[in-house]
């Protein structure tokens, strides 16, 4: 509260000559309130026209919000997250202050609203990330009572600004425009995680624990569909629990980001853990859907209840990952707005850094389980001629695949005729490890050489001729029965020649300049046939 006194004290002064001590003590109580003057009372020394005669007066306006009052807030909230995201808060205000700037033209005409209008307007047009436009401030703010400002009772989305408690203390009057903004751009992210456990708990009580469905599924296929979504619910739930607190510690909202960036560092490892299961989760789906036409009927009937709003169940799996992207916008929103070198911001900067991390982890879980899925499907489809080589390794992930024809050799070192001079092969190029196959029937791949990447090398000819165009030697310094293989291999064209010399061996070419030598070495048998 003393932090709160001293900051508005600096916001409603009557005498705004301060010194740079002044200046120093709001800085240090702040950031919580901005301490900027007004712009129609700097350097006058007048006080605003709507804020209040003295501090006792502002402070008499700042109380706690009830328990029972915010809960009921975060009880009644109307959307769910798949439509909240699609509101943005800016968007909500600009609207309103049209509908509400026309009702009152309407009603009275004056030419004064016109003007209040086109300022409530510009203050208002601030697009999210990507969609920014920038607008000229106006010299003065003049917008419509706040009451009616933003009174829509046809809304489902809330702003700080509607909160009665808010709209009764009295407090719009005294907050610069910049702190009214910080604070609607705290209260989303709030809300809106009011608005994600809602879907969440959507998603379990009425799919999830749907008893028809339970038993439909097997046990394996239901832990993979709906993942560990228990326990992303627990930690949103414990999250929004400490959100809410925050909020009914005063109606003037302090800072959300430290309770963030502490959820961030110790709790969100459960949205790791969720969406890198996405690839498994997606390809169950889609073989459910396909596959069990009583999975299909049930799901379609449970997504034309009521409470799914038209929404199909898909939309409720992938919010975990939805919403742990869009808390970082949510905080980049509040970065934009806080005071700069103030401890609100240092928090933002922490929460912002943290998010960053676990989005960072989440990406990389998904790579790897996508990884892990492809080396299973390979691994299915492989055929060992030779020595099995374990294919699936979580280190180990397909830079390269394809067709490539290889050069059965001449039949003598003076020409280079013979019934077949090149047949078909198949290569798959891991970060670690070429694997050479015969494809066969049933989309199989009969595997009879391979080699550690690191013994690779490749060797561009020169001088060729129509016959040899696009063609290069590729050499197991020791492939799968440990000796030494070479494979003169053609291209479909020249660029798809240099892209495969640079995959199987990068910075490991040999340029031969006499193709005549090369050919004597090759048909004493050393390219495999």
């Amino acid at each position: 509260m003393e932090l709160l006194a001293a900051a508005f004290s600096a916001a409603c002064a009557v005498d705004h000559d301060s010194s740079p001590s002044d200046s120093d003590a709001r800085d240090s109580a702040g950031g919580h309130l901005p301490s900027s003057e007004s712009p129609s009372s700097a350097g006058d020394g007048t006080t605003p026209e709507d804020g209040p005669a003295t501090l006792t007066e502002a402070l008499q306006r700042i109380h706690p919000i009830p328990a029972d009052s915010w809960r009921n807030l975060i009880e009644q909230i109307g959307l769910l997250y798949q439509e909240y995201r699609d509101k943005s808060t800016l968007q909500e205000i600009e609207t309103r202050r049209k509908q509400d700037a026309e009702i009152q033209g309407a009603a009275d005409g004056s030419p004064g609203n016109k003007e209040a209008v086109e300022d409530g307007e510009e203050d208002g047009e601030e697009e999210e990330e990507g969609e920014e436009e920038e607008l000229a401030s106006p010299p003065e703010r003049k917008v419509l009572p706040q009451i009616c400002l933003l009174s829509n009772p046809h809304s489902r989305f809330n702003l700080w600004q509607d909160l009665p408690e808010i709209r009764s203390s009295g407090v719009l009057d005294i907050l610069q425009p910049e702190e009214v903004k910080l604070q609607e751009a705290m209260f989303e992210l709030v809300t809106s995680e009011a608005s994600y456990y809602k879907s969440l708990s959507l998603l379990v009580s009425h799919f999830m624990d749907n008893e028809r469905l339970r038993k439909l599924l097997h046990p394996s296929e239901a832990h993979i569909l709906f993942s560990n979504v228990l326990d992303v619910m627990a930690v949103s739930e414990r999250f929004l629990l400490e959100l809410e607190h925050r909020m009914e510690e005063n109606i003037v909202i302090s800072d959300v980001c430290d309770i963030v960036h502490r959820y961030a560092a110790d709790h969100f490892s459960v949205y790791i853990t969720y969406v890198s299961n996405q690839t498994y989760q997606e390809r169950t789906y889609k073989q459910l859907l396909q596959e069990k036409a009583a999975f299909r009927e049930l799901i379609a009937q449970l997504e034309l209840d009521p409470k799914c709003r038209g929404l199909p169940l898909s939309s409720f799996l992938i919010l975990p990952f939805q919403r742990i992207t869009r808390l970082k916008l949510l905080v980049q929103n509040i970065l934009k707005r806080v005071e700069e070198r103030s401890e609100r911001e240092c928090t933002a900067l922490d929460a912002h850094k943290e998010l960053e991390m676990v989005v960072k982890a989440c990406n990389e879980g998904v790579r790897k389980m996508s990884r892990t899925e492809q080396m299973i499907s390979i691994q299915k489809k492989m055929e060992f001629k030779i020595k099995s080589v374990p294919i699936i390794s979580h280190s180990r992930w397909l830079l390269k695949q394809g067709p490539l024809q290889q050069m059965s050799g001449p039949k003598t070192s003076r020409t280079l005729r013979t019934k077949k001079l090149f047949h078909e092969i198949y290569l798959f190029l891991f970060n670690d490890l070429l694997v050479i196959c015969r494809q066969i029937p049933g989309d199989k791949f009969q595997v009879f050489d391979s080699a550690p990447r690191g013994l690779l090398r490749v060797e561009e000819l020169e001088d060729q001729g129509q016959t040899l165009a696009n063609v290069f030697i590729l050499r197991l310094l020791e492939n799968s029965d440990d000796r030494e293989a070479t494979y003169m291999l053609k291209a479909s064209s020249q660029s798809e020649m240099k892209r495969w010399m640079t995959s199987l061996a990068p910075n490991r070419r040999t340029k031969f300049v006499s193709f005549t030598s090369r050919l004597l070495d090759l048909s004493s048998g050393s390219v495999l046939l």
